[in-house]
């Protein structure tokens, strides 16, 4: 994508496309494991990823689609801060430079994270507008090539490899549940789950507070919720104020729903994760066994019969956070 380029790109996502992505990146990223934590329930535990988050995937998939005059100039995004670590890992791997554009409120851990990769961070506000237009000003600036964090074909495909992975581990799954901010997770794991396995059931989750892609799919019309609302929520992660607009053509055409959580059933799954199973959430990585945990005895519950995969999208969780849990 060049500099003048804008956040989406033009680009079909299949299941071909999406296991070019995994060729490009399986030397360069781990496949996470699926582990059992009850019965009938199984988690996709993305914080074990080397930048403890699914980003790194995308990040990868979009990077080893550039040609090397673009690697040269390097790269730019602009992200809450997942996503600008797994491009900032990805630039380090691949012998390029980053720019990660964070807006102020991002949890400083994820900032710093980035920045112990390489990258040069650039601080904006905290509405979308702000941080796109932050980004391709440093693109045109310093001629770098503006890589966005989830309405761009590669990136989907790079996180759609996640869902292959749950296929090849549990093709009899029943339910699928994902994180969804701006919908690149939930887009690719959807389209390679929903392309292998017509019958599993996918499903988006968001807090309640920041439930904009549910709304965009009750309604049938991309809507998007302004920054004082979505900064309510807890979970960072998912605060983005809209769906892109690529992802949420896939999205519409291949999910069963969408599903909320309340920012105490976050809380509670985060603790969960952290004293019962030993693994470390963050707060929007925990939004999937949250909505589980509501629904699996629930009479009138949307999920099929069967085993169900939640999404634990990264454990990037700031110490404070944790320490409160226990």
């Amino acid at each position: 994508m060049s500099a003048s380029a804008s956040t989406s790109a033009p680009g079909e996502i299949t299941l071909e496309t999406i296991r070019s992505a995994v060729s490009r990146t399986a030397a360069l990223r781990r496949r996470t494991p699926l582990l059992q934590l009850d019965a009938g329930l199984w988690v996709k535990p993305e914080n074990l990823q080397l930048t403890g988050s699914f980003k790194v995937r995308g990040a990868l998939a979009a990077l080893t689609a550039l040609n090397p005059e673009q690697l040269g100039r390097g790269v730019v995004t602009h992200s809450s801060g997942n996503h600008g670590q797994g491009i900032a890992c990805a630039a380090s791997l691949l012998g390029s430079s980053a720019t990660v554009v964070i807006p102020e409120g991002a949890p400083e851990v994820k900032v710093r994270r980035a920045a112990a990769w390489g990258a040069r961070i650039v601080r904006c506000g905290a509405s979308a507008k702000e941080r796109e237009d932050a980004a391709l000003r440093e693109a045109q600036l310093h001629g770098l090539t503006l890589i966005p964090p989830f309405d761009h074909p590669d990136v989907i495909a790079g996180q759609g490899s996640a869902g292959l992975e749950i296929f090849e581990d549990l093709p009899d799954a029943a339910n699928v549940l994902v994180p969804v901010g701006g919908g690149g997770l939930l887009a690719g794991v959807a389209t390679a789950l929903k392309s292998l396995n017509p019958a599993i059931r996918v499903f988006g989750v968001e807090p309640e507070l920041a439930a904009d892609a549910a709304e965009s799919f009750r309604s049938g019309q991309l809507t998007g919720w302004p920054a004082e609302l979505t900064n309510r929520t807890i979970a960072d992660g998912v605060r983005t104020q809209q769906l892109g607009e690529l992802n949420f053509e896939l999205i519409r055409s291949s999910i069963a729903g969408f599903l909320t959580v309340s920012e105490e059933a976050i809380l509670g799954a985060a603790a969960w994760y952290l004293l019962e199973a030993k693994l470390v959430a963050e707060p929007t990585g925990a939004v999937t066994l949250a909505a589980y945990r509501e629904l699996r005895d629930a009479a009138d519950s949307p999920l099929a019969a069967g085993p169900t995969v939640v999404v634990l999208s990264g454990g990037n969780a700031d110490p404070a956070f944790l320490a409160g849990l226990s």
